[in-house]
């Protein structure tokens, strides 16, 4: 779900169709379906791995942001029944600083012949009058997925909480072939009146081989800068970013390209595969995702949703599932050839307690620990110097394509020339739990190749947990600049790590079982045969905002 608005012109921005697909045989949505627990209220409520500081409702399953008049609005996907998917309404909370929130009621239940069956995700726009409107995937009478608008009932209302759905819905109905079990998750386009919608004679863009795409996203960015550019921009001085959720990988994909008005097409420029090996927003557990512009910060903002990592027996026990990450602040970088993410500023107002170490030789083999601060629920930003490459391993080109599957050879546990260095997170006093966030450094034939990434693996001693390992490549300079930098942000059950400011981004679920509360730990360590500096660490700890705490 996402908002984007038209500042002048004839053009309305709007939110128009997600990308279809033809019927091959009989489909069925991608959503794992547990009908025994989805209305099962939890009898308990789990606080323990529970976040702190990442937007979460009360309990129960969640799984698009708008700015207007001064309010963000955060509407997503719930489940007030359960701690399942299922019973899916538009669930609705306010903010004024994207950090604290106010539950509302929920903006759209299924009530209608065009959406009784599921009120499916969509986007908010901004219509010309300032005029909110929301576009969402509903499920009909047939069980086939149709795209409905609704309005709000009161403007004058600073929250808008009541909405309604005109009668002339469904606006747009999966005729000519489309698949009815594919056909979801509307987003940002542009309409003369956002009621009358015929299908466009091409497609805005296609990759062959890829599956459904869900939430789809495509926005312009500025190539000189980190302001952010209202949806609507367009002209020089301005790329445009395609983004799409694979169903088929349950990864997101972007490219970096040239959006021509006239012909209605998007093309990328090439600089990355366009396809399930290409850029990613985030290397983990990041998914369906959707950007707004934020007129009053000047910037366009990322919010992506993160599931959980055990099991859906662990859910239902614990009482809640799903969290949406830090709203990150996203810009095109210097070269144009990706994208830059930073956790919002506002983050850094729950900043508390703060420890600070520099100049810290960190010896082959070696660790320690970093006290002073509790770490459950933290902001650590740490910048290391490599002094020396010559040990870095040799980087073979077939594990260009599959970072991920790079790290699952050579994780944390696994010594290497240069690195891995980096953090040991949500750790037990003696290490026998650890998430491990590192850098390792290959040599290939031209260059030299940083890939970053989290290990989970020994994060816990539950049994039945997925843990996955994570990675990217990261581009920079490290002959040239010998630093790199990483940031990472710690909240019990999630570490969202931004390497070298941001160029990559990973986050991950853990569910430690001894690393918990007051008896959690943070290390620094170097598995590597090149001695490492740590030329500072700063890290905070970090305060609860106001999450949900009742309804307004």
């Amino acid at each position: 779900m996402g908002a984007s608005r038209k500042i002048a012109g004839t053009w309305v921005v709007v939110v128009a169709v997600a990308v279809l697909s033809r019927w091959v045989g009989v489909a069925e949505a991608s959503h794992a379906v547990y009908e025994h627990l989805q209305s099962l209220e939890s009898s308990n409520y789990d606080p323990k791995l529970r976040t702190g500081y990442h937007f979460q409702p009360p309990k129960h399953w969640i799984n698009g942001p708008m700015y207007y008049n001064g309010v963000y609005h955060l509407f997503y996907q719930y489940n007030p029944k359960g701690a399942v998917w299922g019973n899916i309404v538009w669930a609705h909370s306010v903010s004024t600083d994207l950090i604290n929130w106010l539950a509302v009621e929920p903006a759209i239940h299924p009530t209608e012949p065009f959406d009784i069956n599921g009120c499916w995700s969509g986007s908010a726009t901004i219509l010309p009058g300032n005029r909110p409107v929301i576009l969402y995937t509903g499920v009909d009478t047939l069980s086939r997925q149709v795209q409905n608008i609704a309005f709000p009932k009161n403007l004058s209302d600073p929250y808008l909480r009541k909405w309604v759905k005109p009668k002339y819905n469904p606006l747009i109905q999966p005729v000519g072939g489309i698949n009815a079990s594919s056909f979801r998750d509307p987003t940002t386009a542009w309409s003369r009146d956002f009621k009358r919608w015929v299908k466009a004679k091409h497609a805005l863009h296609t990759a062959g081989g890829t599956g459904m795409w869900e939430c789809p996203d495509f926005y312009p960015v500025s190539i000189d800068g980190k302001q952010g550019l209202d949806t609507s921009e367009y002209g020089e001085g301005v790329k445009h970013v395609f983004k799409v959720s694979l169903d088929l990988t349950r990864y997101e994909y972007y490219t970096v390209g040239t959006y021509d008005q006239e012909k209605d097409q998007y093309v990328p420029d090439g600089a990355s595969p366009d396809g399930n090996t290409g850029l990613r927003y985030d290397y983990g557990n990041f998914y369906a995702s959707k950007t707004f512009y934020d007129a009053a910060g000047k910037r366009r903002i990322l919010w992506g949703w993160a599931n959980e990592s055990d099991s859906v027996t662990d859910d239902n026990s614990k009482g809640w599932a799903g969290i949406q990450v830090i709203p990150r602040a996203v810009w095109l970088d210097k070269e144009g050839k990706q994208l830059v993410q930073w956790p919002v500023e506002e983050i850094e107002t729950l900043r508390g307690k703060q420890i600070q170490i520099k100049h810290k030789i960190v010896k082959s083999g070696k660790f320690f620990e970093v006290k002073g601060i509790q770490t459950a629920q933290a902001d650590v930003e740490v910048i290391f110097d490599v002094k020396s490459l010559e040990k870095a391993e040799p980087f073979d080109p077939s594990w260009s394509t599959n970072p991920q599957g790079l790290c699952g050879i050579k994780g944390g546990e696994v010594k290497g020339g240069v690195g891995p260095f980096g953090l040991f997170v949500l750790a037990s006093s003696k290490l026998e739990e650890r998430t491990a966030v590192f850098f390792r450094v290959f040599r290939s034939d031209d260059k030299h190749v940083v890939l970053m990434c989290n290990d989970p693996t020994r994060s816990s001693y539950k049994s039945n947990l997925y843990k996955p390992t994570f990675a990217g490549f990261v581009d920079v300079d490290i002959a040239k600049n010998s630093k790199i930098s990483l940031r990472t942000l710690i909240d019990h059950s999630v570490v969202e790590s931004f390497g070298e400011n941001g160029k990559t981004c990973i986050t991950s679920r853990v569910y430690p079982s001894l690393a918990v509360g007051s008896n959690v730990h943070l290390f620094v360590f170097n598995n590597g045969a090149e001695d490492i500096e740590m030329s500072q660490l700063k890290g905070w700890e970090m305060k609860n905002p106001r999450m949900n705490d009742g309804e307004i």
